[in-house]
């Protein structure tokens, strides 16, 4: 089957919480729906059944640079491409909005999916409040 990757497409307030658990990631509840009100656009990819498999999404000011964050694809459907589709829209709607930097951070793990999606690996600094 193929799956289509939508930019900025309706979603309940419990379709992210469920695929972040379901990866093993905390599910955040309180952060929905107020990130879709303050990134700058998400994406997100549906089975033929309409349940979210991957999600994703863009925030920063809006001006040149962005941060991509949270690109999350449920293990029954990984390693067939949606990822990588999912990064490669974000990152086309990125150029569509005016965005010219996207970062994020990720797992040293993930290092050769990012370099596939264009990224380059480059060093940085995280502050993580205590």
């Amino acid at each position: 089957m193929t799956y289509i990757v939508k930019i900025n497409p309706a979603i309940s307030r419990y379709e992210v919480p469920d695929l972040r658990e379901v990866l093993g990631w905390d599910r955040r509840d309180n952060d929905y729906p107020t990130l879709f009100e303050r990134c700058n656009f998400w994406a997100g990819v549906r089975d033929e059944k309409e349940k979210l498999i991957a999600f994703g999404y863009i925030s920063g000011m809006g001006l040149q640079h962005g941060y991509m964050e949270d690109i999350l694809v449920h293990p029954d459907y990984q390693c067939q491409g949606i990822g990588v589709a999912l990064v490669r829209e974000l990152l086309r709607e990125s150029e569509r909005f005016g965005l010219g930097i996207i970062t994020l951070t990720h797992d040293q793990k993930y290092l050769n999916f990012y370099r596939n999606c264009g990224f380059t690996h480059c060093s940085g600094g995280v502050w993580v409040r205590k």
